[in-house]
């Protein structure tokens, strides 16, 4: 495919990117292979002391692997004078691990927020910290608290944020967050799972990293498990890529495969995602047995302003606050027929979950509770069907709340 950085994200997205062959294979083939063979010794010499291009052994690099990552970071880097490097791993936490540990040591800490995915704030906690490096949170959009932090902690090594947030779906001023880390020179990385780069570009607020679970939207059909990392200088990838090759933390062709055939109709979802999104909060937040909704696209979500500013449109997830509490989270998801209830967000179909008694069942309830995670709250991956039909399914089970 030539001249690529002419087309828009659509385009891009749905396009195989082929070599400049007179014939190719139209889909990306799957390399399903462990180690890849040489004509002769110095052919293997050649690439393995960096003289050629070519492939070693699939946790080092793989053909199929390699053109998800090329696809990924053009699409991320679509709108940015660099080209930017991927590098795809096992899941979305071994990108966050890898990532961190590629650069954080003993003694380095590590700046974020109070309200990260538990998996995330679990990992960091019980993981890294073994290693010696530490974890801090404040209110990143406040720029002066930032500006101090940074100024006074020397030992804070990069600043870490997602947007929005899981599940509170709180927003953070990517731009402002930058803008302040850059005078510290103080690396920045985002994840961006819940938006993706076709509803948020983090590079172009000057983002140095952005990671995902491509497990999610990026795939959308729920059959695989990635991740990936991004980095908007390539001069990264290296130090990266040493870290993920000797944890073992790359991902296979065969994942890699169907994030691909994923990718080809993420704007025609997100799309879709969005719109029903906003008629499903817009439901419930006139709905006599839900005291809060939490969508960026509601006027009266308190960060609407930095998603209206930063986002396109405002995304698949949402949650929402049952005045009955436990009890009352518990039989509405009980008593829906449509939508499931499933440890995971992303999906064409809409997913259900309960915060508190699962993706952050390990962090401490004063600490959930502070961050709007309340025992009542129920979080929603709006799918791609029919807005009414989710309405109704969700109608009838709020009706046996009464």
């Amino acid at each position: 495919m030539k001249k690529t950085r002419r087309h828009s994200i659509d385009t891009l997205c749905a396009k195989d990117i082929h070599r400049e062959e007179s014939s190719y294979s139209h889909v990306l083939p799957i390399h399903a292979t462990s180690a890849f063979t040489y004509s002769s010794i110095e052919d293997s010499i050649a690439v393995f002391q960096g003289q050629e291009k070519g492939f070693v052994y699939s946790r080092y690099g793989n053909p199929t692997v390699h053109e998800v990552e090329k696809k990924l970071a053009m699409l991320e880097g679509l709108n940015i004078k660099e080209e930017p490097a991927c590098l795809l791993t096992s899941s979305g936490l071994s990108a966050i691990s890898t990532f961190l540990l590629s650069f954080c040591a003993h003694g380095d800490t590590i700046l974020t927020q109070d309200d990260l995915y538990g998996g995330t704030t679990e990992m960091i906690k019980k993981i890294l910290s073994r290693s010696g490096i530490n974890i801090i949170t404040t209110e990143l959009s406040d720029r002066v608290s930032l500006d101090k932090i940074l100024q006074q902690d020397k030992t804070i090594k990069l600043v870490y944020f997602e947007t929005p947030t899981n599940p509170t779906l709180k927003c953070i001023d990517i731009a402002g967050v930058t803008e302040i880390c850059k005078k510290h020179k103080i690396l920045t990385a985002i994840d961006n799972t819940f938006s993706t780069f076709y509803l948020q570009e983090p590079l172009t607020m000057g983002v140095d990293f952005v990671l995902y679970s491509t497990t999610k939207f990026l795939n959308g059909h729920g059959n695989s498990i990635a991740g990936a990392i991004i980095a908007k200088n390539p001069d990264y990838r290296k130090q990266i890529w040493d870290t993920m090759k000797l944890l073992g933390t790359n991902c296979n062709p065969w994942d890699a495969w169907l994030l691909h055939n994923g990718l080809k109709t993420l704007a025609l979802r997100m799309n879709r995602h969005s719109t029903n999104a906003m008629a499903i909060a817009q439901f419930l937040d006139k709905h006599p047995e839900v005291s809060k909704v939490n969508y960026p696209g509601m006027p009266k979500h308190p960060t609407h302003a930095y998603a209206k500013n930063q986002m396109k449109q405002y995304g698949a997830m949402l949650s929402f606050e049952l005045i009955g509490g436990l009890e009352a989270g518990k039989l509405f998801m009980n008593n829906t027929r449509l939508c499931a209830i499933t440890a995971t967000l992303g999906n064409v179909d809409t997913l259900l979950l309960h915060p508190a008694s699962s993706s952050h069942l390990n962090i401490p309830s004063e600490i959930r509770s502070a961050s709007g995670i309340t025992d009542g709250l129920v979080r929603v991956s709006v799918g791609i069907e029919n807005a009414q039909d989710i309405i109704a399914d969700m109608t009838q089970a709020l009706g046996t709340l009464g």
